[in-house]
């Protein structure tokens, strides 16, 4: 029997350090997460609100154990506590961390979406910027194009380049090596078999490089996909964000005002019988 008991005594001893330590490391976390603190930097917000709704569950588990050390010392005959009774502090404590998880809920819901928004903008100005550029390089070139000595450069130009092609895929070494290279992208390495089955298809390539019209539309079009896969990227980073904290911080908000008020409503029913027991 003592052997037990001194055996239970070290085991509610041990879950009670095990918890103290997990709830002391989260709340020196949660210092250090606080500074700098930026209240008005949205991206220090989100970044903050992610790491302690990660690290949110972390008390909750130092609590169980905390709790089930006293459990355990409750169950021995004329038990009292050891050492200082830290059950009402981290009770409070819990009632705390259920308040400020609830308030991040939707503070980083409306931060997520204003920083979504504002890089969706950011990424239209930038696209708008480009388009811009390209519009004005197509008017210089058209004026450049009527003069005789820039069209005889574009026509040289395009028989060198055609040259080169025709030997690429004239010369079949060249060519394989050409196909087994792994830094060439795979849709020049489409055009050149496309080539080498149809050598008439190198005049087509060659006359639509160079057409500035045709150049400026393909660059036009690779600067609005390249703004739509942006967008559509940075919306759904911002909606699993939300989703994954949001959900996470209203779940940690529940079961920590559960613990703090369950907790403080029984401890004041205990105190309260232990006080009316004497006068019976």
């Amino acid at each position: 029997m003592t052997y037990r008991l001194a055996a239970a005594t070290k085991a509610a001893r041990v879950l009670k350090v095990a918890g103290v330590i997990l709830i002391l490391s989260f709340l020196v976390d949660f210092l250090i997460l606080l500074f700098p603190f930026q209240p008005t930097n949205r991206v220090w917000l989100i970044d903050s609100a992610t790491a302690l709704v990660d690290r949110g569950i972390v008390p909750m588990i130092g609590l169980g154990l905390l709790f089930t050390g006293y459990w355990i010392e409750s169950l021995e005959e004329s038990s009292r506590p050891s050492g200082i009774d830290l059950r009402f502090p981290t009770l409070i404590m819990s009632s705390i961390l259920g308040l400020l998880f609830l308030l991040i809920f939707p503070l980083h819901l409306n931060n997520v979406h204003q920083a979504s928004d504002q890089r969706v903008e950011q990424i239209n100005k930038k696209a708008d910027q480009e388009e811009t550029q390209v519009n004005n390089q197509l008017k210089q070139v058209k004026e450049q194009l009527n003069n005789e000595q820039v069209k005889a450069s574009l026509e040289k130009r395009k028989i060198q380049e055609k040259a080169q092609i025709t030997d690429l895929i004239k010369n079949d070494q060249k060519y394989k090596q050409a196909l087994d290279n792994p830094t060439l992208p795979q849709t020049q390495k489409d055009l050149l078999k496309k080539f080498k089955a149809n050598p008439q298809e190198i005049d087509k390539f060659v006359e639509s490089q160079s057409d500035p019209e045709k150049a400026a539309s393909q660059k036009l079009n690779q600067i609005r996909e390249e703004k739509e896969q942006a967008q559509k990227q940075t919306k759904d980073t911002a909606w699993k964000s939300g989703l994954r904290i949001g959900i996470s911080s209203l779940l940690l908000a529940v079961g920590y005002i559960i613990i703090g008020w369950t907790g403080l409503r029984g401890m004041g029913a205990a105190q309260g019988s232990g006080t009316r027991a004497p006068a019976r």
